[in-house]
């Protein structure tokens, strides 16, 4: 069975963020950091090159494929601020209509600057996703 391509590294985080060369979109990712922190109470990780993720939780579909993932997490990259938020959007609606200006993907929330979106909001939306992840699936230690 084929394994994710993307898996958690060694690789430090802070150094990851420090490479990041657009200031405000450093700073941003900082906050969002702090708040995913205090939503999981765990420590961030890299997730191969690029992702910066928190918790991890055991899937398996239908299909008989399985395996491990991020409860939520982040991406600092050139176009904007990418927040996983993994369950997706549907169970969120109404926060979403509260959260300001952004664009969404399939779990990917982006964002172009953090000014952009009611922070609490933000804060409270990945919150109740992790919540959501913790109910549904194998959450791991």
């Amino acid at each position: 069975m084929a394994e994710n391509k993307t898996q958690p590294t060694k690789a430090r985080v802070g150094d990851f963020l420090d490479a990041v060369d657009n200031p405000k979109r450093r700073a941003d990712a900082r906050k969002v950091l702090a708040m995913m922190r205090r939503v999981t109470g765990k420590r961030a990780t890299m997730w191969g090159s690029s992702i910066i993720g928190f918790g991890k939780y055991q899937y398996r579909y239908e299909s008989g494929r399985e395996g491990e993932f991020m409860l939520t997490g982040l991406s600092p990259r050139k176009q904007n601020l990418a927040v996983y938020i993994i369950p997706g959007f549907e169970p969120f609606e109404a926060q979403m209509k509260k959260l300001g200006k952004y664009k969404t993907g399939r779990s990917c929330l982006y964002i172009n600057k953090l000014e952009d979106v009611d922070e609490k909001v933000l804060e409270k939306l990945i919150d109740n996703s992790v919540k959501l992840m913790r109910k549904r699936y194998n959450v791991m230690p």
